[in-house]
């Protein structure tokens, strides 16, 4: 059965709201509160797997791992930041390759230098328009689902100029990118003269403590953006959360205060479905017995 994809959640929801799952078991809350999509940030798996800052670092494999980990326990579409995709045009091809059999449903490739930044840091530098453009051709040859969404980023808003960022989503739509990703606004307004521009549907990052406000998404609506990504929000509750606990812990020598601020037992249970996979095992071992 064909799993669905980012264009069948977008016509189910526009503007569709997607949320940063850095794990299997954070894609299983996504699902369990309404989400239609969800994302893996190239920064979360630095982050949270690997201990590591968002340069760069990681690889294919890195990320491949937790594609796989997510796709393999739920089943929302899941795009993916491969950063620049990892090398020459032949390594963003084994990229997509990869993604797709890992069951992703769509990745996004920027026009950094390879040495890439944060996309809310300064010091960023871009390619030529023309490499990106042969990094989208490379994406898309590489398809092997025509539902896998290519998605082009760019970062030019921050060093070039919103005309000259247009022409770069111009040539970009123009080789065939399915979607584009418009990095590091800082007005509503430069949204909608992008949406008005382009063609194709923009998602915007509406990621927090960086350059761009946290719009509403009714605001985000009013302007056309389509998408709406919050990749690490979870990941940054979770993360200030759990240095709380240790402190308390250390400080007070318990974690009694803290229980009115945890998951429970039964409600972790909920979300893995626990008693039902203990339930097949009374089942199998009854049926042991019997014989």
């Amino acid at each position: 059965m064909e799993r669905p994809g980012l264009w069948q959640a977008l016509s189910e929801e526009n503007p569709l709201q997607i949320v940063g799952t850095i794990n299997a078991y954070t894609a299983l809350l996504a699902q369990q509160a309404g989400y239609r999509a969800i994302y893996l940030s190239g920064g979360g798996v630095a982050a949270a797997s690997y201990g590591m800052p968002d340069l760069g670092i990681t690889n294919l494999c890195n990320v491949a791992d937790d594609v796989f980990r997510i796709t393999d326990i739920c089943d929302l579409p899941l795009l993916v930041d491969i950063d620049t995709g990892w090398g020459s045009v032949f390594n963003i091809a084994r990229a997509i390759k990869t993604l797709i059999k890992a069951g992703a449903a769509g990745a996004h490739i920027e026009d950094q230098v390879q040495a890439k930044r944060c996309g809310h840091r300064p010091k960023k530098e871009l390619v030529e328009t023309e490499e990106m453009c042969d990094r989208i051709k490379s994406a898309l040859d590489a398809k092997s689902n025509k539902n896998f969404v290519v998605m082009a980023r760019t970062d030019a808003l921050a060093i070039e100029g919103l005309e000259k960022t247009i022409e770069r989503i111009h040539r970009y739509v123009e080789v065939g990118a399915d979607m584009i990703f418009f990095e590091g606004a800082t007005t509503l307004d430069q949204f909608r003269t992008v949406t008005h521009a382009c063609s194709v549907p923009i998602l915007a990052n509406i990621t927090e403590f960086g350059v761009t406000p946290l719009f509403m998404r009714d605001e985000l609506q009013q302007v056309g953006v389509q998408l709406i990504l919050y990749p690490l929000s979870a990941f940054r509750a979770m993360s200030a959360t759990a240095l709380k606990v240790y402190n308390t812990i250390r400080a007070q020598g318990t974690q009694r205060p803290l229980l009115p601020e945890m998951q429970t037992r039964e409600q972790l249970y909920d979300v893995l479905h626990y008693h039902q996979y203990e339930q097949k095992l009374d089942e199998l071992f009854a049926q042991g017995k019997e014989k």
